[in-house]
């Protein structure tokens, strides 16, 4: 099974993002209930849970809640069809992804071979949690509206979650790990 490190956000910057995420939502009828927003720092195959724990315990402990610079908008063609925004992978985020995903190699773990060709992004829009697929038209046509909003902004993030590969929200979150506050 499939386990995804995330990065989410504080409440603030949640409240800044979702209304673009409802606005692609409602006007193409994806969700029924809308997908967490969030940030992917790693994909890691059938991994041994304690011992995963143990290593995000360590590898983010020191770690505090950062900005990260939300960019344009990145849309990713089939098989994906997904509307994103782009995340500017530099920083604070770039650093703790590398970390991570060196550490977890280091240690056995079944993950990405580098993390530099890894765009880094919110999904806001994506076929994955639909009830339905997209149309190629439809997302095309998604794709070029949500560009047209030219977004740029920063939003904190305040925690990294493990998460399960499976679509039941009360079975999703593995582990929560907080990150200091300033």
């Amino acid at each position: 099974m499939k386990y995804y490190l995330v990065a989410l956000f504080d409440e603030e910057s949640y409240k800044l993002i979702e209304p673009i995420q409802k606005n692609l939502s409602r006007r193409h009828k994806l969700y029924k209930n809308l997908p967490t927003l969030h940030i992917t720092l790693e994909v890691i195959d059938n991994p041994n849970i304690e011992k995963l724990d143990v290593i995000l315990e360590k590898i983010i402990k020191p770690y505090k809640r950062f900005k990260v610079e939300l960019k344009d908008i990145l849309c990713f063609n089939e098989p994906y069809k997904s509307v994103n925004l782009k995340v500017e992978n530099k920083g604070y985020i770039k650093r703790l992804a590398r970390n991570i995903n060196d550490t977890l190699k280091l240690h056995g773990f079944n993950v990405r071979e580098t993390v530099d060709d890894w765009n880094l992004h919110v999904s806001l829009a994506s076929t994955n949690f639909s009830p339905r697929e997209w149309k190629k038209q439809e997302y095309e046509v998604a794709c070029s509206s949500a560009k047209n909003q030219d977004f740029h902004d920063m939003a904190k993030i305040d925690r990294i979650e493990l998460w399960k590969s499976i679509n039941n929200k009360k079975e999703l979150i593995v582990k929560t790990y907080p990150l200091k506050s300033y």
